[in-house]
């Protein structure tokens, strides 16, 4: 199902009962809704809500923005650093917006949101411009601000380019879930090769897609003094052994936001294997049942970005 959300066009899908209460997935960078693994989402619904995953713009079946062109990722990197203005065709804010229509398009006034990765990133700021449609906040190995130190490895394998034809995509995709994963849980290349034919069937991607959203982030500095003022309940989980965003960004997350409880997972890296689904859905949902021990915020929305972001 296509959504419009002012000049993006943004790709939805939904399972479980419609009249249960409606739980937003926010995927993180370069990474299509199918990220979300059907069993997964499959798990969330037979617990009770309404899930609903989308497609950000400028990736898979949502609206792409190849016109804006590739921007330089270290260049951005390095004004982040320095404070200064960032060259970007879009930010976490606008991307948040997108989310906001999501549920504006699905007549979704409350939902609770869990987002992973960037779209972690999202789901924060989603929270700090519009609380009042927040039930709850669910943050998933993500971080408070523009600027970490990710295993240069992880980085570089997800910034260079796709090379040409299905199979080079493929195996590109391959290496990158290789490059992310942590220690403990079991890979199944037969289970990513699957996912990676899949992805690449169902939308190739869109020219600069990961640069451009890399920039977005960069672009959108820090968020750790505004979520300061967040009043939301929230759970904060992160894997030990992330190589992308590290276990210290997930720790300053749950820091940043008054009475966010932390869930750290041993030995995860930064992907959603098999092996974890059973605990991660279970301290989610645990999460979304427990009595709000903070009141829902209803303030006017606060600003999300204005502070220069370190780097951990």
């Amino acid at each position: 199902m296509k959504v419009a959300v002012g000049d993006v066009s943004l790709e939805v899908e939904e399972l479980g009962n419609p009249s249960a209460p409606p739980l937003l997935l926010i995927m993180g960078l370069g990474s299509q809704l199918i990220h979300w693994p059907d069993p997964f989402c499959e798990m969330l619904a037979d617990a009770g809500y309404r899930v609903v995953r989308f497609d950000n713009r400028d990736i898979g079946l949502s609206t792409g923005l190849s016109e804006h062109g590739t921007p330089s990722v270290p260049s951005n990197a390095l004004r982040a650093l320095l404070g200064l203005p960032v060259q970007a065709p879009y930010t976490l804010t606008e991307m948040a917006h997108d989310a906001l229509g999501v549920l504006d398009a699905l007549s979704i006034e409350r939902a609770h949101v869990v987002g992973i990765s960037m779209g972690g990133m999202i789901a924060q700021t989603l929270s700090l411009l519009a609380p009042e449609r927040v039930l709850t906040l669910t943050s998933l190995m993500s971080s408070p601000r523009a600027i970490f130190l990710p295993k240069p490895s992880a980085l570089l394998k997800l910034v260079e380019p796709p090379g040409q034809g299905r199979e080079a995509a493929i195996q590109r995709s391959m290496e990158v879930f290789d490059t992310l994963r942590g220690p403990r849980f079991h890979f199944d290349p037969e289970l990513h090769r699957a996912l990676a034919e899949r992805v690449y069937d169902r939308a190739p991607g869109h020219p600069g897609a990961c640069p451009r959203q890399l920039s977005a982030i960069l672009a959108s500095g820090s968020r750790v003094r505004a979520l300061r003022s967040l009043r939301l309940p929230t759970l904060v989980v992160h894997g030990s052994a992330d190589p992308l965003i590290p276990f210290s960004a997930g720790k300053a997350t749950a820091r940043a936001i008054p009475a966010a409880r932390f869930h750290a997972i041993e030995g995860l890296g930064h992907h959603l294997p098999p092996g974890v689904w059973p605990e991660m859905v279970g301290a989610i949902v645990d999460h979304l049942r427990r009595p709000q021990e903070v009141e829902p915020q209803r303030a006017a929305a606060r600003p999300v970005t204005g502070e220069v972001a370190p780097a951990f």
